[in-house]
């Protein structure tokens, strides 16, 4: 579900005041809005036009740019997000998909975060962009943005060339860089880097237990004025040699049995070699020259930060994927039907400012030195519920328990949780008095009762007692038990055991249900 249905279902399910007359068309607009140029016959960057969701990350960026100077460093990573439909009249290309959709249109989604995780902002290109394209245009327009004299970009290998690292080091100042370099295919990183003999530094030892961070070796290497990190994971060095082991004894099976359909595998392929008239056997020498690269990364750098620093700023990289990963799965990116460029930017933009909202509110839980976890953390504010009931002339709001791990994010972002009983009247809502909250509770039985949704018939329901109680499901509601209340412990009941004792007390029928077959006929109501 896309960021603008997903919306509108969020409006009806959650208590979100100013937003009752919102309909479905609004919220097109308003994707429209965020999309659209401010500078029409503006210079674009490839292909893309400054727009007004720019102008929104630059007023962020504003409010925390004394942190931001302080630490120059860039994080920067591209995805590819594909299209139900045409996507856009210039924005949907066919491309190099990332998704492994190569039948549908797309576009290509770039990030940039701090060193503190923060997303800074949001690029948005057309779906045939290659990624080596990307960064000296996104790196020129963040410094004309953001208004920024020295920047450090960090970026995998797929996002450099070596042309882009030239361009890098004649611009005025300098750009620093950490990048990572592909080992086999660059010579001079294939022998005079990978066959150095410089002594390695263990930056983190082996774990001695599973939560401890990964371990890690360094080692610096210069050929000429380049300066290159090569860094090494145990761990991944035992794991890959255990899966290239697997992969040979698999092969040799398969190739005994005449079996040549494995060679169109291309992690199986690079072990083949062609011998005598067209047969495939294991190429013994490329099996052992594939040893020198397990669990081992190669960084190119031109900054003055140390060996080691290095090493852990790139692994910080990872962070930009999992943000990707996030983005296209808990926040919903995708699909993406819109038919116009500005709402397809305005739909990946709101998911941007959901990244932003999520980093703040994990931040602050993690400056409060609490435990937790996001999904109990949206599993506990998800259960949270409040009722509106009237009762004796005056309007209470009661709400259910914190749970989960919602009382970390209550207590990390300094909300004031609703009280659970608040006598409200339009002037101010003031907390239950314990007379009048033990008389609420005595007649409707509310430490026990659990609503679970409410049928139309029995939105009312009424009594001869003087109370009448309209029960309003603000909150999601559980479906799972139509038109039935429960007590904690027990199965779903059909009728209210405390007014069950006195028939006049029984609540009114829903229109196509008999409660518990016990209930008033509207007639004699």
């Amino acid at each position: 579900m896309g960021s603008d249905r997903a919306a509108e279902r969020w409006r009806e399910d959650y208590l979100i005041p100013g937003t009752e007359t919102l309909e479905l068309h609004h919220l097109y607009r308003a994707m429209a809005f965020l999309g659209q140029e401010v500078e029409p016959k503006g210079q674009k960057t490839l292909g893309s036009p400054r727009c007004l969701k720019d102008l929104i990350e630059e007023e962020l960026f504003e409010r925390r740019r004394d942190l931001f100077t302080e630490v120059d460093l860039v994080f920067f990573d591209t995805t590819s997000l594909y299209f139900e439909g045409r996507g856009g009249e210039s924005i949907g290309k066919r491309g190099h998909n990332k998704d492994h959709r190569p039948d549908l249109y797309q576009m290509v989604v770039g990030m940039a975060l701090d060193v503190e995780g923060r997303p800074i902002c949001c690029e948005m290109w057309p779906g045939n962009t290659a990624d080596v394209k990307t960064l000296i245009p996104i790196v020129k327009r963040m410094k004309e943005r953001f208004r920024l004299r020295e920047i450090t970009v960090v970026a995998d290998r797929g996002m450099v060339s070596q042309a882009t690292l030239e361009a890098f080091e004649k611009s005025e100042p300098p750009v620093r860089y950490i990048v990572g370099v592909r080992m086999r295919r660059q010579k001079e990183v294939n022998t005079s880097v990978l066959g150095s003999r410089a002594r390695w530094f263990e930056s983190v030892p082996e774990r001695s237990n599973a939560k401890d961070p990964a371990p890690l070796k360094v080692k610096e290497v210069w050929v000429k004025e380049r300066r290159y990190i090569v860094c090494l994971n145990e761990e991944e060095r035992r794991k890959d040699a255990h899966d290239r082991e697997a992969i040979v004894a698999h092969l040799k099976e398969q190739l005994r049995n005449g079996d040549k359909s494995l060679v169109g595998n291309k992690g199986y392929r690079r072990y083949l070699k062609v011998e005598g008239s067209g047969h495939f056997v294991i190429d013994e020498k490329q099996v052992k020259a594939e040893e020198r690269y397990d669990g081992i990364w190669v960084l190119r750098t031109n900054t003055v930060y140390d060996t080691e620093t290095v090493a852990h700023v790139y692994k910080a990289l990872w962070a930009v994927e999992d943000i990707f990963r996030t983005s296209k799965s808990i926040l919903d990116t995708r699909p993406i039907y819109h038919k116009r460029d500005e709402t397809i930017r305005g739909h990946v933009f709101c998911s941007f400012l959901a990244l932003v909202l999520k980093q703040e509110l994990e931040s602050r839980i993690k400056q409060a030195d609490l435990q937790w976890e996001w999904k109990e953390v949206i599993r506990g504010l998800d259960a949270l519920q409040q009722v509106e009931a009237n009762f004796q002339g005056r309007r209470f709001l009661l709400r259910s328990q914190l749970t989960a791990d919602a009382s970390q994010a209550v207590r990390a972002t300094g909300v004031a949780i609703p009280l659970l009983c608040a006598n409200s009247s339009d002037s101010a809502v003031r907390k239950c008095s314990a007379k009048r909250l033990l008389a609420l509770r005595k007649s409707l039985n509310v430490n026990d009762l659990i609503f679970q949704t409410v049928e139309d018939g029995l939105d009312l329901i009424s009594s001869t007692s003087g109370f009448d109680l309209i029960i309003r499901m603000i909150l999601k509601q559980d479906r799972a038990h139509p038109s039935c209340f429960r007590f904690p412990g027990e199965r779903c009941q059909r009728s209210f055991p405390s007014m069950a004792a006195d028939p006049d007390r029984l609540p009114r029928c829903g229109a196509n249900r008999r409660v518990a077959g016990k209930c008033r006929n509207r007639a004699q109501s």
